[in-house]
């Protein structure tokens, strides 16, 4: 059983650099506790977003639910999305560089490049497929949750130094 009080892992937690692994089964009644948790987890954490790995769960599944909130306060708001083996089907040419923080990486920030507008694929918590465009805010959410699933950490994908930068939030 999942513990639903399940510690967020850091950086250095070997977990967070390991490729997730699809999931087979979206009925099982671990995976929908899992599903709980992370929804759970991310509010309570003031995240917009958190992937399976990160709880220490090696399942390509995240949830995205952008919100303001302390560490976002300009964050659009969308209802709580689950998304189980997620793909990116297709991204704009266009990037943006954006401020970044992770609940696994506490007190850093960083200036990340990411695209603009790309288009997904996912499974909701019910098994139903979804394809969706998603732009900004919300797409730079779904790249970062999507490199976690892929062993990648925000931090991995900072241009200078120059765009690092300790952070209280």
């Amino acid at each position: 059983m999942i513990n639903p009080n399940l510690e967020i892992a850091e950086v250095g937690n070997t977990i967070l650099r390991q490729q997730a692994q699809s999931v087979a089964d979206i009925t099982d009644k671990k995976l929908q506790q899992l599903i709980d948790t992370l929804l759970t987890t991310a509010i309570d954490a003031n995240g917009v977003g958190i992937a399976a790995p990160q709880l220490s769960q090696p399942y390509r599944l995240f949830v995205v639910c952008s919100h303001p909130n302390p560490r976002y306060p300009d964050a659009p708001f969308m209802k709580p999305t689950v998304m189980i083996n997620p793909r990116l089907l297709s991204h704009s040419e266009e990037t943006v560089k954006g401020w970044e923080g992770c609940l696994s990486v506490p007190g850093v920030r960083g200036l990340v490049p990411r695209y603009q507008a790309i288009k997904v694929e996912y499974l909701d918590r019910y098994g139903n497929l979804h394809q969706q465009e998603l732009t900004d805010f919300v797409a730079r959410i779904f790249q970062h949750e999507l490199d976690h699933l892929n062993g990648i950490l925000f931090i991995d994908r900072i241009e200078t130094q120059e765009d690092l930068v300790d952070s209280e939030l």
